[in-house]
């Protein structure tokens, strides 16, 4: 049973009538708020077709949308959390304890407790079941410490690595969001909006929206460009509590009066850092103005540039903050991390003889970075040639390409895939044993991405780069990410740092500080 809040009799909405449709009646076999939450599934949704990245960019720059009416808001709840009894009960020592123990980095005024537990969570009943169904022994860093902050209805900067549990982070709490605010009626947008940079990320999302909230009613669906918009439209149409979507294709269906963004009091902005990196501020800041400005704001970054401290600065107000990790730039310690410097003209033969020897293990299967989609082909082409599983992924494919490269990688029936940085950001793929950057990134926080890709979970793997003199600039940076990391860096390496001016653009641009207090 869970603690407190989220359930038990009475209701105040009518019981969920099995004939009529979700927009008609109330839902949920115990009534809705202060009931229980009800049954329910989170139903239909759909994936909505294929898509590009960001949804078709035309001149989405230069469109304007007109301004809503905020004059006169209804109040909506956003602040549903109860202290377990055994989280109240801890000693500010032990809480620090716990937080240092899983370096949980936190700031603002009246930050909670975290919770050790899914029950110390006070979610639920069917919420908690779902999650106990996944198999998960305990909530990871990023939720012991993100859920009650979300709860709380509090603004949140999040700073945490994919693979780190982000998602349901903010996703439960949605849920608990959703299912305290009044029914759609026909016309409404959704309440919860999720924006994130790509199709596959909005994706995953959906995935993890569709796992965990079997037990709901609450609809969703996904809109990304690149697809008919037909299903999408239809989605929208039809009434989605949430909405998971990339900046241009949700612009494109704003600016056509498809959908409206009135209703939404719960905004994510999933790896911002990422949608700055691809130029999608303008559109973010365009789909913002859309939201009424009392919203709850939870932005997701891996990284803390300028650049997402300033929209942060500019969509937050008297945000908690909690960073996971060192705020340092730093890579998973679970991965061995291999440089070679050589010459670009020994590329392609040092890929081939290590391939010959990575790939004789069983199981094996290895993501290759490259810099442009044109290189991506080129060497999946001459690897093919060469005889190897290869397929490349890149934004230049249509969808039904890119789902299909992704299915054939994730069974292991093609186990090399070739990719640019922007088509890889996101991926969950858990049993990757190599990351080779046979293309060096253009910085070290994309190095740090990159090889992310493989030690997910507990496991362990390993990274090759091939790096070349005019790579030079990176070297003093991707020194300091192996050295923190225990790593042997070789001579060659150390050696171009030393005739290399300056370091990569990315430690000196992060923004971190030290100590307490707001950071931006």
């Amino acid at each position: 049973m869970s603690y407190g809040g989220y359930g038990g009799g009475g209701g105040r909405y009518e019981p969920y009538n099995t004939t009529d449709s979700r927009y008609d009646s109330g839902y949920g076999g115990g009534g809705h708020v202060g009931g229980g939450y009800g049954g329910g599934g989170y139903g239909g949704g759909g994936f909505g077709g294929g898509g590009g990245f960001g949804g078709g960019r035309r001149d989405l720059d230069s469109m304007q949308l007109a301004k809503p009416d905020f004059s006169n808001l209804p109040k909506f709840e956003k602040n549903f959390y109860l202290e377990h009894p055994a989280v109240r009960g801890r000693t500010d020592a032990e809480v620090e304890a716990y937080r240092v123990q899983r370096q949980i980095h936190v700031y603002g005024d009246g930050v909670p407790k975290p919770v050790t537990t899914f029950e110390e969570a006070s979610f639920p009943e069917y919420v908690l079941a779902e999650v106990m169904k996944a198999g998960f022994t305990a909530p990871t860093p990023i939720q012991a410490q993100g859920w009650p902050m979300a709860l709380l209805g509090r603004d949140l900067v999040g700073l945490a690595e994919t693979g780190s549990g982000k998602t349901l982070a903010y996703l439960l709490p949605a849920v608990v969001h959703i299912n305290a605010q009044p029914y759609l009626e026909r016309g409404d947008g959704p309440i919860v909006l999720v924006v994130a940079p790509t199709r596959e990320l909005a994706v995953q999302i959906q995935e993890e929206c569709h796992k965990f909230g079997s037990s709901s009613r609450i609809k969703h669906t996904c809109v990304y460009g690149g697809a008919p918009r037909g299903p999408q439209v239809r989605d929208l149409t039809t009434g989605v509590e949430i909405c998971i979507a990339t900046p241009g294709r949700l612009i494109d269906m704003l600016d056509s009066r498809v959908t409206n963004l009135r209703r939404v009091t719960y905004l994510v902005l999933d790896e911002a850092d990422r949608m700055l990196d691809m130029g999608f501020e303008p559109q973010i800041r365009k789909i913002v103005d859309q939201i009424r400005p009392d919203r709850q704001t939870l932005l997701w970054s891996a990284t803390w540039p300028k650049e997402v401290q300033s929209i942060a600065k500019d969509f937050l107000q008297n945000p908690y903050q909690v960073i996971i990790g060192n705020p340092d730039l730093k890579a998973n310690h679970s991965i061995t991390q291999i440089v070679e410097v050589i010459a670009e003209y020994d590329k392609y033969p040092r890929l081939r003889d290590l391939l010959k020897e990575v790939m004789t293990q069983p199981g094996a299967k290895a993501l290759i970075f490259c810099e442009t989609k044109r290189g991506c082909d080129e060497i999946t082409r001459t690897l093919r040639n060469d005889g190897w599983p290869a397929l490349a992924l890149h934004g230049d494919k249509s969808q039904k390409e890119r789902d299909w490269v992704l299915a054939e990688f994730k069974s292991n029936r093609h186990p090399l895939m070739l990719a640019t940085d922007v088509a890889a950001r996101g991926l969950d793929v858990k049993d990757i044993k190599v990351v080779v950057n046979y293309d060096m990134p253009n910085n070290a926080e994309d190095y740090v991405h990159r090889i992310g890709r493989t030690g997910r979970a507990g496991a362990t793997g390993t990274s090759y780069s091939f790096f070349t003199a005019a790579n030079g600039r990176l070297a003093r940076d991707i020194i300091k990410i192996m050295r923190e990391a225990n790593q042997v860096v070789p001579p060659a390496l150390d050696q171009l740092a030393a005739t290399s001016s300056g370091g990569g653009p990315s430690f000196r641009s992060r923004g971190y500080g030290g100590g307490g207090g707001r950071r931006y």
